[in-house]
């Protein structure tokens, strides 16, 4: 897609759906979007959609309206914040002479400019041939104006689209397998982790809700953190200090959005998993953002389907601590209902920009990461070198004294205050 085209962004208002957001702030949603891979929006509109027609699900009135507005602003791209069928993308394409693409389409072509790792790019890839499978019911001439994606796609008529869809599934069964390798890497990984003495944080959130800026605050890293919907996709990490914490990871993950397209959804999913090896959960919520709650609902469904948080419940199986960011974008009196309300959560209001209240974020962190700290007593042979040198490095030494001898030699007795997961590791040794 070229950047700095032209496009409509239209908004379907329909009345058999029910939405999270309202249509004002999923309009100013797609708009963002659109924003996010350097697209220029000239005109947008939210159109009511009583009943949904399968040929192009507009009426044929709002359609005509649609022409209208791609005349008057020069429009060469229309976006449909929904789910475009096939054929209603491909008669909407034919009756506006304009390229047309849906929700799923535009967060694909974000996702494919924005991935950066090996990891990434398979992921976008897979699921860009997902969706890109299922328009092969098209014209082939349609198919030559459509994105070719990949570059495999060749002349016209059925013999020709079948062969492109052996082809898609084959290339798509060589990724899959790919990125199973990569999950299984990505699992040893999260295994040694647990093993190592350091916890992990992750940052989680809806997008654009500032987790790359908090991330870049509490380490010290540049990772891209802009005003922009998804501009952060690969998992970073790096390690950080904490009040009486020597080092822990912190990651920083990809933004949640609203009617995730499923095929990202399944595509991340090695991505997302990080989250669920994670000590603590940072929920970093935009509270300037007026429709903040609602994406919150977006964000746990995600943890939920992740197996972090019960369905049933609500409860979450990591401690989950919110944030709630863009404070500097509120006036006094906002900020001081957020703080009443902050109590009762015990969230931790900040702004990660100016960095006030990140402060009071390391501290709740470290007391989260050391508060379930128990003290035990462990003998030991001197001998031990290597578990003994382990308790002084990690663990916070109450008292040590000899404690006899043994058939190995002299024992020492010693006093140690570990948290569950430091025990744990202590035991594995």
């Amino acid at each position: 897609m070229t950047r700095g085209a032209r496009a409509l962004v239209l908004c379907p208002d329909i009345k058999a759906l029910r939405y999270d957001l309202d249509a004002p702030e999923r309009l100013a949603e797609a708009e963002g979007l659109a924003l996010a891979i350097g697209i220029e929006v000239v005109h947008s509109a939210i159109l009511p959609v009583r009943k949904m027609q399968p040929n192009t699900l507009f009426g044929s009135g709002q359609v005509q309206n649609i022409a209208v507005w791609c005349e008057q602003h020069a429009a060469e791209l229309v976006i449909v914040d929904g789910a475009l069928t096939p054929i209603q993308q491909r008669n909407l394409e034919d009756r506006l002479k304009r390229k047309v693409i849906d929700r799923t389409g535009l967060i694909l072509e974000i996702f494919g400019e924005r991935a950066a790792t090996a990891e990434g790019r398979l992921q976008v890839e897979l699921a860009h041939l997902d969706y890109q499978q299922s328009r092969l019911v098209r014209s082939w001439t349609h198919l030559e104006r459509q994105r070719g994606g990949f570059g495999f796609l060749g002349g016209p008529g059925e013999t020709q689209i079948e062969a492109d869809r052996r082809m898609i599934r084959q290339r798509m069964g060589r990724l899959r397998r790919e990125l199973e390798q990569v999950r299984k890497t990505r699992k040893l990984h999260r295994e040694r982790r647990g093993r190592a003495p350091w916890p992990v944080i992750a940052l989680v959130g809806y997008t654009n809700a500032g987790k790359s800026t908090l991330f870049n605050r509490l380490t010290g890293a540049e990772v891209m953190a802009e005003d922009l919907l998804f501009a952060t996709l690969d998992p970073t990490m790096r390690a950080i200090r904490l009040p009486g914490v020597e080092k822990a990871i912190l990651s920083d993950t990809v933004g949640f959005i609203s009617d995730l397209p499923t095929q990202l959804v399944a595509a991340f999913r090695a991505t997302l998993e990080e989250v669920t090896g994670a000590d603590i959960i940072c929920h970093v919520r935009d509270v300037a953002n007026p429709s903040h709650a609602a994406q919150k609902k977006q964000v746990m469904e995600v943890l939920a389907d992740l197996g972090v948080v019960d369905k049933d419940t609500g409860e979450s199986v990591i401690p989950i601590l919110e944030v709630w960011n863009k404070s500097d974008l509120l006036d006094t009196d906002s900020l001081e209902e957020l703080r009443q309300a902050a109590d009762g959560h015990e969230a931790v209001i900040l702004s990660a920009a100016t960095g006030e209240g990140v402060a009071a974020l390391e501290d709740r962190l470290a007391a989260l990461l050391t508060g379930p700290a128990q003290e035990v007593s462990f003998v030991l042979p001197v001998s031990d070198g290597r578990r003994l040198a382990w308790l002084h490095a990690h663990g916070e030494i109450l008292a040590e004294e000899d404690a006899g001898e043994s058939e190995a030699g002299p024992l020492r007795r010693v006093t140690v205050r570990l948290n569950p997961k430091e025990l744990g590791q202590f035991s594995s040794l």
